[in-house]
């Protein structure tokens, strides 16, 4: 199959009607498809952009149509959603393009009786557009107007008008409707900066350094499949978030360490541990998911690092470490909501319940892994989210529960202080910082 928008109505029908991940449900058509390179960039922003975005293409079908959008046949509301985003969203495309394929798209999926009204309700709001209206009408309550507006559940906002205000808060929402960067983390121990950018370049993939991070890279063009790039194979590099690659510069491990990390499938901050190790001591590498450690073995393998073991387990229940390690890393699961760009549905699939149980899990893991910790040794607590239960609150808690360990600051020379605040804490914000979302804080053993 080679037509962009079919493809994309199969892979929304996955995610809206199955429930499939939006990643999942993409790949499995593109794995069927043989499109060419414009087409596949068209399919993947049809099917990220219009799972984002669903909250504010409901409201303008909800406005338009003589149907509520949850009222339309489920296969027909996807269609619209897939005109609607076009015309709204991709200044590229142009409006006729945009309405005609979407009628085709009616028809070839059964709703040929239909055509005439999927071509009214598109028409109907480019007449609207084209007299300056915007045919999304918001409400007055300033969360649900920028949840409409920005395609974001109401709770998500208000929490984030609760702890920054009007104008962040709409910055982020705006940040994270993005497509995401790609950031790799070149292999100093295989490789330097210099040497993949020139290889990359001369394959046609323009990237740019980072600042304060000296192993980053980010693409900014010509990427392509990421597999297929060069270095990749020889283990020069591996992709990874800046901010990700924040959390084991602040865990500052040194050669011949033992180093525990409790959840660290797939392994972008296990392996980066190492290379800052110069691959001497021990790691280990551990994840209660057999499949997910083994792709941590993986990219240890293709990197050529030798120094990680992994172990398959709750860490919770590993009583065999216990005053064992000089360092420890819980980059503990998360909602997410620091990666809201990069993961198109989890707006959709996280839920305050969600966040109460996970701020639960993250709590014993925490108790778990300070009791590997030796005297005077470190941990680090990081996530990949902006909620204040999962972070500040989080520590909070456990240095009420664990008085003799304390904040430390980060080393003085390390990337990571250009990112920290008085209270010793890394939050990054990524509309300020260009970068996920993430928290991740030093904590020391005082006895």
């Amino acid at each position: 199959m080679s037509n962009p928008r079919q493809l994309a109505f199969v892979a929304l029908r996955d995610i809206y009607l199955r429930g499939a991940y939006s990643e999942i449900a993409l790949n499995r058509v593109l794995a069927k498809s043989n499109l060419s390179a414009a087409d596949r960039g068209l399919l993947t922003e049809l099917v990220y952009g219009v799972v984002r975005r669903q909250r504010s293409l409901d409201a303008i079908i909800d406005q338009l149509g003589k149907k509520k959008a949850h009222q339309q046949p489920p296969d027909l509301r996807i269609i619209l959603h897939i005109g609607l985003y076009q015309l709204r969203y991709l200044a590229q495309i142009p409006d006729s393009a945009a309405v005609n394929t979407t009628v085709e798209l009616a028809k070839e999926n059964k709703f040929s009786r239909l055509a005439g009204v999927v071509n009214g309700l598109l028409r109907q709001y480019l007449r609207l557009a084209a007299h300056g209206k915007d045919p999304l009408r918001l409400p007055e309550a300033i969360a649900s107007r920028l949840g409409i507006l920005y395609s974001f559940p109401d709770w998500i906002v208000e929490n984030w008008l609760e702890e920054w205000g009007f104008a962040e808060t709409e910055q982020l929402c705006a940040w994270f409707n993005q497509p995401p960067t790609i950031d790799l983390r070149v292999n100093i121990w295989r490789t330097s900066l210099e040497e993949v950018s020139s290889a990359l370049m001369a394959a046609g993939v323009t990237v740019a350094s980072v600042p304060h991070l000296p192993q980053a890279l980010r693409i900014t063009g010509g990427a392509g499949k990421i597999q297929d790039l060069p270095g990749f194979r020889e283990g020069w590099w591996t992709i990874q978030d800046s901010s990700a690659q924040l959390v084991s510069y602040l865990l500052d491990p040194q050669p011949e360490d033992v180093v525990i990390d409790a959840c660290a499938a797939p392994g972008g901050k296990t392996t980066h541990i190492a290379e800052l190790m110069a691959d001497r001591g021990t790691i280990w590498a551990c994840d209660a998911g057999a499949k997910r450690l083994a792709k941590v073995a993986e990219n240890a393998q293709r990197l050529q690092l030798q120094s990680l073991q992994c172990k398959t387990g709750d860490s919770r229940d590993f009583p065999e470490f216990i005053n064992s390690a000089d360092r420890v890393l819980v980059d503990a699961p998360c909602s997410g909501l620091g990666t809201l760009h990069r993961r198109s549905d989890l707006r959709w699939r996280q839920t305050p319940s969600k966040i109460q149980e996970l701020a639960k899990l993250q709590g014993e893991l925490l108790d778990s892994a300070a009791s590997w910790v030796k005297p005077e040794g470190i941990l680090v607590y990081a996530t990949c989210t902006l909620n204040r239960l999962e972070n500040e609150v989080a520590i909070a808690s456990f240095c009420d529960r664990h008085p003799d360990w304390k904040i430390d600051l980060p080393v003085a020379n390390s990337p990571v202080v250009s990112f920290a605040t008085d209270s010793g804490w890394i939050k990054i914000l990524p509309h300020q910082q260009q970068m996920d979302g993430f928290f991740m804080v030093k904590l020391k053993r005082q006895n």
